[in-house]
């Protein structure tokens, strides 16, 4: 028998009590990847970044901007790119089926925040060759079922010249994003159509997109954008994408101190559970241990044996956990803003090994200093 087999043998020697620990286990990380994925998705912490800028309206952010600001934004030496953007909001079949349309110009979209979204130059082509074409998000058009070429009917708030609410489009591809942590939940019309055809708010947008030269401070340049309209009748406030994000969350609570604590008191009670289930399993075999010592096994080959019976358990548990968390962000991970990156599985896995080994510390530390003559006097 080897080393790794008894380990795994001595953690499973209670099946049931070990089921349950794995499970706890388990649980614990499987609320820490999906809390963890849900701030990366919905704060931007793998996606969104301060290479980006938004220019809103200062007083609200549903409020529209002239298109005139376009060609004054572009004129700073300092931007690298920029294009603009009209929200459509509006739903499939029935009400409760919101889908979200930003109406853009095809080229400078793909020039400011192409490559965040994915759009390469055949989906921008594609996009070109009608103009009641559309490009749908990979996560909308999964969760819609949709394809391209097909003909698709949207129903929205923004009322046309005619007095309808219906707007027809085509799918005329489906873009990807950059990374899991990308929204894709969302359809890219074309902005002259959408503006020639609407009945109020002509030639206004709902926000500037800016890519700033590099070497260019997002801060500095945002300060300069907004101090361009400090004295028109929309003034305007500029943001990195990540800072939007933020800010837009915190209207409602603070998002990050509210996970930390579900997590951490999952992980303190997970800790306590485990830790006192191990320190009365070596309890348990008090006798054995000693025998172990009697036949040359060292204090750290014990040490090591107790600690890595709480390892596994906690590895098989954590494994569980992590696993279920990234099948619910694949299933829904787009409606909800999950977003399971490599990062949140690497902290779940650094995690997952601190615990496991301060958990199985203070058990290995009394199996290994456990003197013989005592051990035997347990039988």
């Amino acid at each position: 028998m080897t080393f790794f087999q008894l380990m795994r043998r001595n953690a499973c020697r209670k099946r049931f009590r070990a089921t349950l620990l794995m499970f706890s286990v388990g649980i614990a990380f499987l609320i820490y990847a999906l809390t963890a994925s849900f701030l990366g998705g919905s704060q931007g912490a793998a996606g969104a970044g301060d290479n980006l800028l938004g220019v809103f309206n200062k007083s609200g952010r549903g409020l529209p901007l002239p298109f005139a600001y376009l060609n004054r934004i572009a004129a700073d030496g300092d931007v690298a790119a920029v294009a603009y953007t009209a929200r459509m909001r509006g739903f499939v079949e029935v009400e409760k089926n919101v889908v979200m349309t930003s109406a853009v110009d095809p080229r400078s979209i793909a020039a400011a925040n192409g490559d965040e979204l994915g759009l390469t130059s055949a989906l921008i082509a594609a996009l070109e060759e009608g103009r009641d074409r559309v490009l749908v998000g990979r996560a909308l058009a999964e969760a819609q079922g949709w394809s391209v070429g097909q003909r698709i009917s949207v129903t929205s708030q923004l009322i046309k010249a005619d007095g309808s609410r219906d707007w027809s489009f085509v799918i005329a591809g489906i873009f990807e994003g950059a990374n899991a942590s990308t929204d894709t939940y969302f359809m890219l019309a074309r902005y002259d159509t959408i503006n020639a055809a609407r009945a109020r708010d002509k030639d206004t947008v709902d926000a500037f997109v800016v890519r700033p030269r590099q070497g260019v401070s997002p801060g500095v340049l945002a300060a300069r954008i907004d101090a361009l309209f400090a004295n028109s009748a929309a003034q305007t406030r500029t943001q990195s994408e990540k800072q939007f994000l933020e800010a837009f969350l915190r209207q409602f609570a603070d998002v990050g101190l509210i996970v930390s604590l579900v997590v951490s008191a999952a992980f303190v009670t997970i800790l306590m559970i485990t830790l006192n289930t191990m320190l009365f399993a070596v309890r348990e075999r008090s006798f054995e241990i000693g025998v172990m010592k009697v036949l040359g096994f060292s204090q750290g080959r014990i040490m090591t044996l107790v600690l890595g019976e709480t390892l596994f358990i906690f590895a098989a548990g954590g494994a569980g956990g992590l696993l279920l968390a990234r099948l619910a962000t694949l299933l829904i991970g787009p409606e909800f803003g999950l977003a399971f990156s490599l990062s949140v599985l690497l902290k779940s896995v650094a995690i997952l090994a601190g615990l496991g080994l301060l958990t199985g510390l203070l058990p290995a530390l009394n199996a290994m200093r456990l003197p013989i003559v005592n051990a035997f006097r347990s039988r």
